[in-house]
């Protein structure tokens, strides 16, 4: 039998067999464009299209009652931001940063946790409380939007983000806003005209707590994470940021936010102060304190980004 009575069939075997092998590797190749493709989810107004909303949202954890708690006693006649921040402002904020994780990421309770500690921050900022302040010096927490007896105009030159004639940069919002570039810089995320108009964020709650949130989900200086990163333990510390004590937690929220006005300065009032109010609102929220997390303070943390440059060798 001749060699040439085989080489039709071979030939049909050879090209059946490839045709398989091309059929495993496209269906490989399709498993694995499904899996890169994470369900997303949509919850109503306060959150869509996004992986983060397919786990409980804030309204779901953290309801009107509860703000009432926390911030007990921002609406007392001593208080200087008498009916200007409200729950509903709160919600409609964190809509547009639910989707990316704020209060969404890792579940329930870490959301509670993230809200308690954005929350802490703010309320330690804008808090007129005081040792023997009726309900507690925790309680005030939202008693002012904007600084009262500004000791500068806060105003520096700057290329990007020049100051405006006549306007005034001084602290405003839930986690004061201070200096023209930072409300060039927050003002651009936002696409609200703030070197121009900085009063907007005492004009308006919404804004307020939007200008605060863009702050905490966004890395504002280079070289450094976000503090929801830092906080929820999307960022991995570098070998120098171990060697700096820079660690994933609450304490690097701070370092985060205020650097070393607040850390590297040993046991401090303005660094226990913050976390007093993040703790505080863990309790009233049902999560406790005790569930703070680790690495609670940045007394021995290197900042990210120091003040003073050190000298050059």
């Amino acid at each position: 039998m001749s060699k040439g009575m085989f080489s039709r069939p071979a030939g049909k075997l050879a090209a059946m067999a490839a045709l398989l092998v091309l059929a495993v590797l496209l269906m490989a190749a399709a498993g694995v464009e499904a899996k890169s493709k994470l369900k997303t989810c949509s919850k109503g107004w306060e959150c869509t299209d996004s992986i983060y909303c397919c786990n409980e949202t804030i309204s779901d954890f953290f309801q009107v009652y509860q703000f009432e708690n926390l911030f007990s006693k921002r609406n007392s006649p001593v208080a200087h931001a008498v009916g200007f921040w409200d729950y509903h402002s709160f919600i409609t904020a964190s809509t547009a940063y639910q989707p990316l994780g704020f209060g969404t990421t890792g579940g329930k309770k870490m959301g509670m946790k993230e809200v308690s500690a954005f929350l802490g921050h703010v309320g330690s900022k804008t808090s007129c409380g005081y040792g023997v302040a009726t309900g507690g010096p925790l309680a005030w927490g939202l008693c002012y939007n904007h600084e009262l007896s500004p000791s500068q105009s806060y105003c520096k030159e700057d290329y990007l983000y020049p100051c405006t004639a006549g306007v005034e940069y001084h602290g405003r919002g839930a986690l004061p806003v201070y200096w023209n570039y930072n409300y060039g810089l927050i003002g651009d995320g936002l696409k609200v005209d703030l070197l121009n108009h900085p009063e907007y964020l005492e004009q308006n709650a919404t804004l307020a707590f939007q200008a605060a949130m863009w702050r905490w989900m966004n890395t504002i200086k280079k070289k450094q994470p976000s503090a929801h990163d830092v906080f929820v333990g999307n960022w991995k510390p570098t070998k120098n940021d171990t060697l700096a004590k820079r660690l994933p937690g609450f304490g690097a929220t701070m370092n985060v936010l205020y650097g070393d006005e607040v850390c590297g300065q040993g046991d401090v009032d303005s660094m226990n102060n913050i976390i007093s109010h993040y703790q505080y609102y863990l309790d009233l929220l049902g999560v406790g304190r005790q569930n703070s997390g680790e690495n609670l303070d940045c007394a021995e943390q290197e900042p990210f980004n120091p003040t003073v440059q050190p000298a050059s060798s």
